[in-house]
């Protein structure tokens, strides 16, 4: 009785994990009561994710990268990227190859992605490339380092961690190095040289504008009664485009049919000359910009418009007009502070703004920051911003003043990348930093002291030492994934305890018989590498860490070449935004879709499977 309810709790959970339906904390905290409710698990061992050693020694991670970034530990490593590459988009590329999985294989992955998206997009704009060509290969470059040391993924921690509480002796720092070096030299081979040909060079979706192609944001504009548009005719100043309007309940896609250019009239200033009209609303009548071009523009009316962040912005200064795709306490935002920066901003997986729609915001009352557009996936969100719910990834067009956005952003989890400079890191501290880091990495090869307290010591040492300040600490703490781990962990006891784990090996033994023990490894490893691109690494890991445990036991042989199939097939996860954060990250700053996800990193999924399926019963001999 107690395994049909936890495979309902299991399938529940899954599929609330998958679609989302409900924040990730919530359905972790919901598993955690469903798991105590029905009488699977104790009290204390429901919750005992909250106290287990993985998920302390992942948060102490999140600390120790956090300082490490603060202080500008690795800044001079990043800056060097654009003198080395001289321009050369292959350079950029073979020079990250180099630095990302090196420094990733000590650090936690996410950190060091949105330390350096900003450098990339830089570098992007600089040599004229589009920023989807680097972008995922940072991603993939992250994961492929994380799985070099025990320290480089929380899912290596977290197997390591299971593993001794099941007896085991656990794993050393660097027991994973030997496959990892060889997956980071397959991956990193495959990504420079197939996988770059696979990425899509398109116009990035930033209004970076790196080759002066074509807009980049939709926004709604609001003809005030002191504007410079009263009385001008649209079709003398502005570029005109027709497009078709797709259902409303479908992102906005504009499909353009023909674009009409008119040249300035006589006499007449060129105001906008990269801005283009879509349509206009006047009296809650849509005007579209073909048929609105010959009819003078009227106090009240709100204009649709495409462009740059920067063209936007000037368009606004110019005009005198005001934004009206932004609420500030039930009104519109007044006309104030033109002469404020334009930033494009993404919503990082941890963002409290994920899930929140853009009208719940308040951004102006709260932070004196407006929201001008909203991209998802590449798109232009041209309707419904104000109740357009927000999702990992999403990338907002900001304006405020520099301290103000600053502001936000720490308090957001926003990744700011263009238009303001970060927060002056304190450089003076990142010696401490480095030997902080340094420390914690060098006890925990000489000696037998758990990576738990070795990690806890070192972020408190952080703070003591003020690289970072206690807040700073607190917010370099992901909850969804350490809420994730709560909720999971508790989930393989069950698996564990209530017998599921041995029915499962039971189930594989019946399908596959008495068949070399590496059919097993090859098996377990495809089937965590394909769960993974549905559920987060971390998840599949705890789920099926019990399960290559008793599959050891019931084939009488050593677990370590199991453990080492689930551990790096969890982390290996390359086709979907789903299943790895950093690669959720960067899809909305690259306008990746899920087809570019599937195209790129399938053949990769595919060659590190063969790579496992050889390497493992050599490495760790049956």
């Amino acid at each position: 009785m107690q395994i049909s309810i936890l495979v309902l709790i299991l399938v529940i959970t899954t599929i609330l994990y998958i679609t989302r339906w409900i924040a990730i904390e919530s359905t972790a905290i919901l598993t955690i009561v469903a798991l105590a409710f029905t009488g699977i698990l104790k009290p204390d061992q429901a919750f005992s994710g909250f106290s287990n050693a993985g998920t302390l020694t992942v948060g102490a991670m999140f600390v120790l990268s956090s300082g490490l970034v603060r202080t500008g530990a690795l800044e001079s490593v990043t800056f060097q990227l654009a003198r080395f590459s001289q321009g050369s988009p292959r350079r950029l590329l073979l020079l990250l190859a180099a630095t990302v999985p090196a420094v990733s294989a000590f650090m936690n992955n996410t950190p060091i992605v949105v330390m350096m998206m900003p450098v990339v997009v830089s570098l992007s704009r600089r040599f004229r490339i589009s920023p989807s060509k680097l972008l995922l290969p940072v991603s993939y470059f992250a994961i492929l380092g994380g799985t070099i040391t025990l320290l480089g993924t929380s899912t290596n921690i977290l197997v390591d961690d299971i593993y001794r509480q099941a007896g085991g002796p656990g794993f050393s720092l660097f027991d994973f190095t030997p496959l990892g070096l060889i997956y980071a030299v397959v991956g990193v081979g495959y990504i420079v040289t197939v996988g770059y040909r696979l990425l899509p060079d398109r116009t990035p979706p930033l209004g970076l504008n790196v080759r002066g192609e074509g807009s980049s944001y939709v926004s709604e504009v609001a003809v005030a009664a002191d504007s410079k548009l009263v009385g001008r005719v649209p079709g003398h100043f502005m570029q005109l485009r027709a497009f078709r309007r797709p259902s409303p309940r479908r992102d906005m896609n504009l499909s353009l049919r023909r674009r009409i250019g008119r040249s300035p009239a006589a006499g007449q200033e060129n105001t906008a000359t990269h801005i283009e009209l879509l349509e206009i609303v006047r009296d809650e009548r849509l005007l579209l910009a073909e048929d609105a071009a010959d009819i003078p523009l009227a106090v009240g009316d709100r204009l649709l418009i495409s462009g740059g962040a920067n063209e936007i912005s000037a368009f606004l200064k110019e005009t005198h007009s005001t934004l009206a795709t932004v609420l500030a306490d039930d009104k519109r935002v007044a006309l104030s502070s033109l002469q404020q920066t334009v930033v494009e901003a993404v919503v990082l997986p941890d963002s409290p703004f994920s899930g929140r729609a853009v009208g719940t915001l308040e951004l102006h009352r709260r932070f004196g920051v407006d929201v001008m557009g909203v991209q998802r996936q590449g798109r232009h969100q041209s309707e419904g911003l104000r109740t357009l719910t927000l999702r990992d990834g999403d990338v907002l067009l900001l304006r405020g003043a520099a301290h103000d956005l600053r502001q936000l952003r720490e308090s957001a989890r926003l990744l700011l990348v263009e238009g303001v400079e970060e927060s002056i890191v304190r450089s003076d501290k990142n010696r401490q930093a480095l030997v902080i880091m340094l420390g914690v990495v060098l006890l925990a090869t000489l000696t037998e002291l758990p990576i738990a307290v070795l990690a806890l010591a070192g972020a408190v040492l952080m703070i003591l030492t003020r690289c970072l300040r206690p807040e700073e600490a607190l917010r370099s703490l992901d909850p969804s994934t350490l809420l994730l781990l709560a909720g999971t962990i508790p989930l393989g006891i069950a698996i564990q305890s209530t017998g599921l784990a041995a029915l499962v090996v039971e189930g594989l033994l019946a399908l596959l018989g008495h068949a070399d023990p590496r059919l097993f490894i090859s098996m377990l490893y495809l089937f965590t590498s394909i769960i993974t691109e549905l559920l987060s690494n971390n998840a599949v890991a705890v789920l099926l860490t019990p399960i290559a445990l008793q599959l050891a036991v019931t084939l009488g042989i050593d677990p370590k070449p199991l453990l080492m199939a689930v551990a790096f097939g969890a982390s290996a996860s390359f086709m979907t935004p789903i299943g790895y954060q950093t690669n959720a990250i960067v899809m909305g700053p690259g306008g990746y879709t899920f087809k570019d996800y599937l195209k790129i990193g399938a053949p990769l999924n595919f060659i590190l499977w063969i790579v496992a399926t050889i390497c493992i019963p050599l490495l760790w001999p049956l």
